[in-house]
């Protein structure tokens, strides 16, 4: 008896090293996605905290570059699925602001809708259209 296996889809909400934005190996860009900050600016943070910690910064990179998998090529759909996550990322507070207002528009435009197909002048253009 075969069994089919779903592969779920990647967790977005990860973090994941980015080879694509790599110049060693991908987890300051991964990093900098994941957290929504600039890449360049964390970049210098790095290299400015690897001066009087060099060891550590080292290690914990190494470290990282080890436990952290690669980001999945099918992680996103397209280019603006891709910003939606990193706007998320970026401004969780704000993205959820901005869909529960595109809901709200939306469950005026039903109620509209609702509000015109139940109304007796739908009712008498159908009619009319019909005959």
């Amino acid at each position: 008896m075969s069994r089919r296996y779903h592969r779920e889809s990647p967790n977005r909400n990860r973090l994941y090293r980015n080879p694509d934005r790599a110049i060693l190996a991908g987890v300051c860009a991964g990093i900098a996605d994941w957290l929504g900050l600039n890449l360049t600016a964390l970049r210098v943070i790095v290299i400015l905290l690897a001066i009087p910690f060099t060891a550590v910064m080292i290690i914990g990179y190494l470290v990282l570059w080890v436990l952290v998998p690669k980001q999945p090529i099918d992680l996103y759909r397209d280019d603006r699925e891709e910003a939606f996550w990193h706007e998320v990322r970026r401004s969780p507070s704000d993205s959820v602001s901005r869909l529960n207002r595109r809901f709200r528009d939306l469950d005026d435009r039903l109620r509209e809708m609702e509000a015109w197909m139940t109304s007796s002048e739908f009712r008498i253009d159908r009619e009319l259209r019909d005959r």
